[in-house]
């Protein structure tokens, strides 16, 4: 493959038929943004450096989603058409020369295979160009692709600029584009702007080329899915229907049972190892990582987080930005809300939320507890009920209770605190200060009895 492949995406404009504020290609599909999985496609096959998005609208927002990938940026910032938008990269670009990829980053589908395949078609040709085309047997909404005698392309025509027999053409223009580079900088400026919008269209590159000896060639594409561009809320729908089935179905095919894989919804940047078992109307989302012989309950949502081997998630349970180490159960109704360490063989029960707390292997915290900002050791056991009062109106505070320790139920532990090792609290405390090692803490009001209280307050009623 020629060495100076460089890829420029055009992806300036807002999208007004999504009806959004948000420009188009930050819209998500399987779990990334349009523009991500674009670009994710174009880093297998060539190196950031050589990858040139166009962006216009929300500019900032693009670029900041992007930073990351190293990849560099033009500004578009009047919205003059495809053509126009390639002119501004010509500075950047002319002098490299090799081939040029035109794409778009409201088409995720698009894959790197068949990337690669539009490169070589258009290095075995003598070419000036190669365009992606699909025979469709509704191609309405296309540009038609025009061919002469020889298979080569004469133009390309919009379907309302269309005349009757070029609507009856089934071949239709993706409006993605190899280029000899050198061809493409050196004609790019005979675009005119002579059509209804008033815009330099890339389209118009065809006629050019032809007009200037050379010839366009075509290939065509069988899985027209791969050409999808989203316009509206209907097709972003629809296309990330397509990203999850391939998702579930790979995730199937290398070992992991998902029942109901209907109504499951996984992102397409998790992993899962085999033999673990997804029930039904589960989300699995974001860079989630599940280990082998892991068991995902009904309704459950694992969001950016990892899960050693032998994990057990029960039903309805909420777990976010948090690391479960091997054999930890979690659930059901549990939630996990953020930065939370769980390790090997702990238990978290039903009603119980985590808040960037480290559960110390074998713990237990198995009804009705919030444990937020807390350090809780080895094999210590937090009762029904016990909250850490991590929260002072102004800062937050660490509560830190040791291996062993034992918390009774309904026990409120006010931060910053720190609870031995093997100590025991009440049932029922309200613990201020710190508890030693193997001490007994109790922190609630002596116990009063009234005998007859209740009867000598009846008597009182019905005399009055």
């Amino acid at each position: 493959m020629n060495s100076k492949i460089s890829i420029v995406v055009l992806a300036a404009g807002l999208g007004t038929r999504m009806r959004s504020k948000k420009a188009k290609v930050l819209h998500r599909a399987g779990g990334l943004t349009l523009i991500e999985h674009v670009i994710k496609a174009a880093s297998e096959i060539t190196d950031p450096e050589w990858i040139t998005v166009v962006v216009g609208h929300q500019s900032h927002l693009v670029e900041r989603t992007l930073a990351h990938t190293g990849i560099k940026f033009v500004e578009q910032a009047e919205q003059k058409g495809t053509g126009h938008a390639l002119r501004m990269c010509q500075a950047g670009l002319e002098e490299r020369g090799g081939l040029l990829v035109v794409t778009y980053g409201d088409g995720p589908l698009l894959s790197p295979a068949t990337l690669r395949r539009l490169i070589k078609t258009q290095e075995a040709a003598e070419t000036a160009a190669t365009l992606i085309a699909a025979r469709m047997d509704d191609p309405t909404g296309y540009g038609r692709v025009l061919l002469d005698e020889r298979g080569f392309v004469t133009g390309i025509v919009e379907q309302k600029a269309a005349t009757p027999e070029q609507l009856a053409v089934r071949l239709a223009n993706s409006g993605i584009y190899c280029f000899r580079a050198d061809l493409l900088w050196k004609h790019i400026a005979e675009i005119q702007t002579n059509n209804p919008s008033q815009e330099y269209y890339l389209t118009d590159m065809a006629e050019i080329l032809t007009r200037a000896g050379h010839s366009v060639g075509v290939m065509e594409v069988n899985d027209v899915q791969e050409l999808l561009g989203i316009n509206t809320r209907v097709d972003l729908a629809m296309v990330d229907q397509i990203f999850r089935e391939r998702k579930v179905r790979q995730l199937m095919l290398d070992g992991v049972t998902i029942e109901k894989p209907e109504t499951v919804s996984i992102d397409v940047q998790v992993r899962i190892g085999m033999d673990t078992i997804v029930e039904p109307y589960t989300r699995i989302l974001g860079s989630t990582d599940i280990g082998e012989d892991c068991s995902i309950g009904a309704h459950s949502i694992i969001e950016d987080s990892r899960l050693a081997d032998r994990v057990e998630v029960a039903p309805m349970t909420i777990v976010a930005n948090s690391r479960i180490e091997a054999e930890a159960h979690i659930g059901p109704f549990a939630r996990l809300r953020m930065e939370n360490h769980v390790e090997a063989g702990a238990r978290i029960g039903n009603f119980v939320e985590l808040k960037k707390t480290h559960l110390g292997a074998g713990a237990k915290a198995n009804h009705l507890a919030y444990l937020g900002d807390a350090e809780i050791g080895a094999k210590a056991n937090i009762g029904a009920g016990t909250i850490t009062c991590n929260y002072d109106g102004v800062n937050k505070h660490k509560t830190t209770i040791g291996p062993g320790a034992f918390i009774g139920s309904n026990a409120t532990l006010v931060a910053p605190l720190e609870i031995g090792e093997g100590s025991y609290v009440g049932a029922g405390s309200v613990i201020t200060d710190p508890v030693p090692a193997e001490a007994l803490a109790l922190g609630r009001a002596r116990q009063i009895v009234k005998p007859e209280w209740a009867s000598r307050r009846k008597a009182l009623a019905d005399v009055k």
